[in-house]
């Protein structure tokens, strides 16, 4: 039976709304919560499959389960577990409600979604996941349709596999035809709940988004060796990790796949480049500075003691002027012999005796002077 809007539950503490969807697993509602005047999420298993055998089994393991969602710590990217109740014979699970697009909604109006945008959504997720790993939870069913973009840009993840415990597996949600291409052949056929079916449910996630196409089903790929093409012979453009990524993640084989959640993300991280060594910039050698020629204003640099030790012999005595001397001087003083003025003959000759002296000493001056004049050279 499924209930009809205004509907009271737990003595009237929510309202039914609205159906949100139905099938193999049973009915979602939207409701709201009365007093807290909230949007809820109820979600109900399928009435019709209380005569299965193994009905009180699943239903145990499902309230299990709530409970142990319902006591989880608050995480970003996990739609909230608000209660879990019975409601006369049916059992109920209760949850926020998210306002959003779905990724199957968004890739149906887009297209192909840029790795710039998906990326992200599928690694907030992941995180998602991990958490619940680690609580001992796999959500199984990590497909597009439960992936909710929010108005905010921010990835959530609503529904549990938990719904699943209540159905046969091929009654699932991942068993229904337009999810089948976004699970691992051993949950299809064994109920697998190891955290690399989420490893594959989110690849295949992934891979959809990027593309545009839904992947090719596992049990295909198991059954008639079908082939899964590599996303990047679809979209040429998409980074050579993010299609190794996608396409580990998908392994066929549990084994081949990485085997936990955080595993898997690490392998969407953009490979470290190896930065290349700086060249370094020899700095500008100072030209060698050629000796500054002396000007008549610089000062002349001290002598160094090596130097005015340094002996250097005179220059020569300039012999050819002092002959040409001694020579006028002696033409003149014969023709005035000639002329017989012994007196006049006596003073030139005193004279003689002393353009003799002054020449000498003009030549000693001279040499004098070049020795000088070569020390301080």
């Amino acid at each position: 039976m499924i209930w009809s809007a205004g509907e009271p539950l737990q003595n009237g503490k929510y309202q039914i709304l609205d159906v949100l969807g139905q099938g193999g697993f049973g009915v979602t509602y939207r409701a709201r919560h009365v007093q807290l005047d909230s949007t809820v999420v109820v979600k109900t298993p399928n009435e019709y499959l209380k005569h299965d055998p193994d009905y009180e089994k699943y239903i145990a393991r499902f309230v299990k389960e709530g409970r142990l969602l319902e006591r989880l710590d608050p995480h970003p990217h996990i739609v909230r577990v608000r209660d879990l109740f019975q409601e006369g014979n049916t059992h109920c699970l209760v949850m926020d409600y998210v306002d959003g697009e779905n990724l199957f909604q968004m890739v149906k109006r887009r297209g192909a979604i840029p790795e710039t945008e998906a990326v992200p959504w599928i690694r907030q997720i992941g995180d998602a996941l991990s958490t619940l790993h680690k609580s001992g939870l796999v959500h199984r069913d990590a497909h597009p349709g439960n992936i909710i973009i929010r108005k905010n840009g921010k990835a959530m993840l609503i529904d549990f596999g938990i719904a699943k415990e209540l159905v046969p597996t091929t009654l699932s949600t991942t068993g229904v035809v337009g999810n089948r291409g976004f699970a691992p052949y051993e949950q299809l056929l064994r109920g697998s709940r190891e955290p690399c079916v989420d490893v594959y449910c989110l690849a295949a996630s992934l891979y959809f988004a990027v593309t545009g196409e839904r992947p090719e089903q596992s049990l295909a790929r198991k059954l008639d060796n079908a082939r899964l093409p590599a996303p990047r012979q679809l979209r040429p453009d998409l980074s050579v990790h993010i299609n190794q990524a996608i396409l580990q993640g998908m392994a066929l084989e549990a084994p081949e796949r990485p085997q936990a959640m955080p595993e898997w993300l690490a392998l969407l991280q953009a490979p470290e480049t190896i930065p290349t060594p700086k060249r370094k910039t020899p700095s500008p050698t100072k030209p060698p500075q050629r000796p500054r020629k002396e000007t008549k204003d610089s000062p002349r640099k001290p002598l160094t003691p090596s130097r005015r030790n340094k002996q250097s012999p005179p220059e020569t005595i300039p012999w050819l002027w002092l002959a040409a001397i001694l020579g006028l001087y002696g033409l003149q003083g014969y023709f005035t012999f000639l002329a017989g003025a012994w007196a006049w003959a006596g003073a030139w000759a005193w004279a003689l005796a002393g353009a003799l002296a002054g020449a000498g000493a003009w030549a000693w001056a001279l040499a004098g002077a070049g020795a000088w004049a070569w020390a301080w050279a």
